[in-house]
């Protein structure tokens, strides 16, 4: 092996810098090339190849964002087009890919992997947390925190004018941010896709607390809880208890930007200097995760397969603690 490429595919994510750091930075340390793949799979389809130095990473491990841009791919989806995929590594010399993405960049990394022969690691750039295989996904810590931050603000004025506010956070198909954010600004409930969402429950809940003298109530939802997003919760409750002051807000693309925390860099950068070494190893097809502080590998395709799950305690303790 003697060149390998990274992309970043997918939904950009705090910390993905690091990791295109650390892989550039690893692969030159054991003496390999390091070509920078942009726009992910479609640029694997364009030819957006640009070579990397140590220099071409410098002071990014601290930058949001992706240096190398992150596109969705149609025609990667087709057989022409991951032919001409293949097509252009060979023409490039390029000998195996750290991918940096979610489960539809593995997704795509495995199909192409199966048809090519091809050794691909795969590194899990997801601020959802929802991949199997791994403790934490780069980009999840700092987009809890990002939340945290948000709601913390929005918690004032919800003091100051004894309103329930409805906030809603990303996570389509899971509910960790919402469910860590939550516990962490100590909102009065949680809703999340993972957990049936019961209306008549939430609001005998919050006439319980004003009936306490409790006139400020926070609830944390997660975009895909099944009763649907903030806007729509609210206004179901406020059909049931319409005495209360509310208010909605929607968090939205803020979670995916922003400077990564300590622990994200620093996950992040072992990742992709793990990512690296396997390749080497003649690892293929696989995830690097980092499970109790191990680093572990996950085939593509348990990772796609299985979900994350939701600690049950955490649940408890937005009941116990609220």
């Amino acid at each position: 092996m003697k060149k390998i490429g990274v992309f970043t595919s997918g939904g950009d994510s705090p910390g993905m810098n690091a990791c295109i750091r650390a892989v550039v930075r690893t692969g030159i340390y054991y003496g390999l090339e390091v070509v920078g793949i942009k726009r992910g799979f479609q640029g694997l389809i364009d030819k957006e190849f640009i070579p990397l130095y140590s220099h071409s990473v410098s002071r990014i491990i601290k930058q949001g964002g992706t240096m190398l841009h992150s596109a969705r791919s149609k025609a990667f989806r087709t057989k022409e087009g991951r032919e001409k995929a293949y097509q252009n590594l060979l023409d490039e010399n390029i000998d195996a890919i750290v991918v940096i993405g979610g489960d539809g960049s593995f997704t795509g990394a495995h199909i192409f992997a199966q048809e090519y022969d091809f050794p691909i690691i795969g590194c899990p750039g997801t601020i959802d947390n929802d991949l199997y295989g791994t403790d934490f996904t780069i980009g999840y810590d700092t987009a809890i925190n990002t939340a945290m931050e948000a709601i913390d603000k929005i918690k004032d004025t919800a003091n100051a004018h004894d309103r329930l506010f409805f906030i809603e956070v990303m996570g389509r198909d899971a509910g960790f941010i919402a469910l860590s954010a939550g516990v962490a600004v100590g909102a009065e409930a949680v809703l999340i896709p993972e957990s049936p969402t019961d209306i008549n429950t939430l609001v005998a809940l919050l006439k319980e607390n004003y009936n306490k003298k409790k006139t400020s109530n926070i609830v944390v939802v997660a975009e895909g809880d099944d009763a649907g997003g903030a806007f729509k919760i609210a206004e179901a409750v406020k059909e049931r208890f319409d005495q209360v002051d509310m208010r909605v807000t929607v968090l939205g693309h803020i979670q995916r930007g922003g400077k990564p925390t300590a622990m994200e860099r620093v996950r992040a950068s072992r990742m992709g200097m793990e990512a690296v070494k396997a390749l080497m190893a003649g690892q293929r097809g696989e995830m690097v995760g980092i499970v109790n502080n191990d680093v572990v590998f996950t085939s593509f395709k348990q990772a796609i397969k299985y979900n994350n799950e939701i600690n049950p305690v955490m649940l408890e303790m937005v009941k116990i603690l609220s």
